[in-house]
This record gives C-alpha cells, structure tokens and sequence, in this order.
C-alpha cells in the first residue's frame, strides 16, 4: 500500500457552503427545551440556509444507554423528528434521519474502537461522572464516545454543532481520526471541529444552573400553557423586595433576554435599575413571549403529527441522502484497514 501524508484538514480553507455540518440528538422521552432549541435547533435552521450539506440525526442507538424499552425509543425518536421539522428543519435542504437506518455507523465503531485507548475513554466526562456517582456502567456507557466519533466521521463532517460542555467528544473524535489515519498511512477520515454559538451556548435552567433534562430545570418548547406557567413560576430569584433596584445578573433576566430585542433589554434593565419592577411582572412577560414565539413552531408540529407516514418518509429519504456520504468513507477504512476484498 502506498504510503500518503496525513495532514489536519484544512476545514476553513473550505468555502463556508461546502463544509459538511453535522449534529444530533438524543431521543429520551422529553419535548425538546430552550437550551437545545437556543444552543443548537436554532443553529441547525440557520445552517442549512448557509451549507450545502448539514446532516441532522436522531441518536437511537445512544439512547439505548437509557431506554429498555423499544416502543418508547420508537415514540420518542417520532417526537424528536417532529420537533425539529416545527422548528424549522427543510428536509428539502437538510437531511434529517435516522442514526439506526445506517448500520454503517456500527461497523465504524468497530473499526475505531480498535484503534481508541482506554485512557482516552477512562477521561470522558461522562463517564467519570457515573463513575463519580457510583452508577451501574455498562459498555455501552464506557464506548459511548467512539458511536459518537463515528457518528462524525462517517460523513466527512467539518463542522459539529454542540454545547460548550460536548466540546470533549469532538476532540476525541479528532483524535480517533487521526490516529486511525496514522496507524494505516491514509487521510480516510476527516478531522472535525466544534462549532459554538458564544451567547447561546449555556442557556440557563429555572434553579440558575444549565437548562438540562438530569437537573429538572428545563422550560419545554412545546409544553401547553398550564404546564409553561409553572415552569417559569418557578424560575429561582433572590428576595429583594419589589420596591428596591434588581440585580439583571440573574436566571429570569437571562431567560428573558432571549426573547427580547437590544432596545426591550435597555428598557428592561433601566427599571430594574430604578426599582418597582417586580419578578412576577418579567416571569409574566417571558411567558407572554414564550408563547408568542413558538406558536407558529406550535401550529407546524400538529400538523406534522397528523401525517406520520410523511414524517416516516422524510426519515427514511434523509437515510439514503446521508448513506451516499457514508458509504464511500467506510469504503475508504475498509480498504486502507485490508477489511474485505481489494
């Protein structure tokens, strides 16, 4: 076999519409909430006006870390198709799918998990959290991050949008890809970067700490009203009276400041400097605006769940789009790995 220089890929020497974008999410059960509409559905919708190919899937597999049960997976990965088409997702521009309908992604993990120390895998976060907990951790938990890289690295991605907290799991990927390259002197895999949003990539839980499902903390996009209400009720704030300046550097401004313009925030703040703003009065605004802005998302995702078999057929062509990616990176290991015939 030829010997090939290995080099980092020069992602931004790429014209911006030619880097393939690549992210997913995981299905647990759960309507998406602000902080993954904030800190990455929204990016998705933009990103498929400004790439060519942005590829968007619905992590089965990893939630098989979580959920025993398979009707619920199934339940719960419809709910996330839908999501992300009321929020905006083009399945003419985009392709949306499936991660179990190419099974290409397991036999990438195979072959990088061949490749991956077990330090590497020992310093995830993930796993030295459950670890730090004492959980029950299975295989599936410890690999966790090879799926992941192979998730990235099966379509030549460049760009991976993610939270700031996910940033580890691109740069495993990076090193899955490049020592792979290395060991069988072949550029098969592309090396990716994180992309980040800086002010929207934490957005805020009601108790202050990240918008998370493992905290409880989260304000659901698509929940009914009763259910928003009490949710942003319950955002946590200090007890300064309602006739005393407010301190802005808190949840409730945050949150609310998401769904304002530059000149609403000056105003805002300037009472609240000024004292007599109560945080019942912002908590009431923000659901206003809550309301406001995902009705329409509201209107597109009822629709789409009176049509399942379309939602199905959506899925299923964004597989076949995202298997014509696949299939030639996988053919590009197999062959520089001397798996299968010449």
């Amino acid at each position: 076999m030829s010997k090939k220089k290995t080099e980092d890929t020069p992602v931004k020497s790429l014209p911006r519409h030619q880097q393939i974008v690549l992210s997913g999410t995981k299905p647990t059960g759960e309507n998406l909430h602000l902080g993954n509409y904030f800190g990455a559905l929204r990016q998705f919708v933009d990103l498929q006006e400004s790439h060519d190919t942005a590829l968007y899937f619905i992590a089965d597999y990893h939630s098989m870390t979580t959920v025993r049960n398979g009707a619920e997976r199934r339940r719960n990965t419809v709910a996330v198709a839908l999501d992300y088409l009321a929020a905006g997702l083009d399945p003419d521009r985009a392709i949306l799918f499936r991660q179990s309908d190419l099974p290409e992604v397991a036999e990438l993990t195979w072959i990088l998990t061949s490749v991956t120390p077990m330090g590497m895998l020992e310093r995830a976060h993930a796993y030295k959290a459950a670890m730090d907990k004492g959980e029950d951790i299975d295989h599936g938990l410890f690999t966790y991050p090879v799926l992941m890289a192979a998730d990235i690295l099966l379509y030549g991605s460049h760009l991976v949008p993610v939270g700031r907290d996910q940033k580890q799991h691109i740069e495993m990927a990076r090193d899955m890809a490049q020592r792979f390259n290395r060991l069988y002197e072949c550029d098969a895999l592309v090396l990716p970067e994180p992309y980040i949003l800086d002010d929207t990539a934490t957005v805020p839980g009601t108790d202050g700490r990240k918008m998370s499902k493992s905290y409880g903390n989260t304000i659901s996009m698509f929940a009914a009203k009763g259910r928003l209400k009490k949710s942003v009720m319950g955002i946590v704030t200090d007890s300064t009276p309602v006739e005393d300046p407010k301190d802005t550097n808190q949840t409730v401004f945050d949150l609310w400041c998401l769904f304002a313009t530059p000149e609403e925030r000056t105003e805002m703040f300037d009472r609240a400097a000024a004292g007599g703003l109560g945080y019942g009065d912002v908590k009431k605004d923000l659901l206003a605006r809550l309301m406001d802005y995902f009705e329409p998302m509201r209107a597109r995702r009822a629709e789409f769940e009176e049509k399942p078999e379309a939602v199905e057929e959506i899925l299923h062509a964004g597989a076949e789009r995202a298997k014509a990616l696949a299939t030639p990176v996988l053919e590009a290991c197999r062959q520089a790995a001397g798996i299968g015939p010449t």
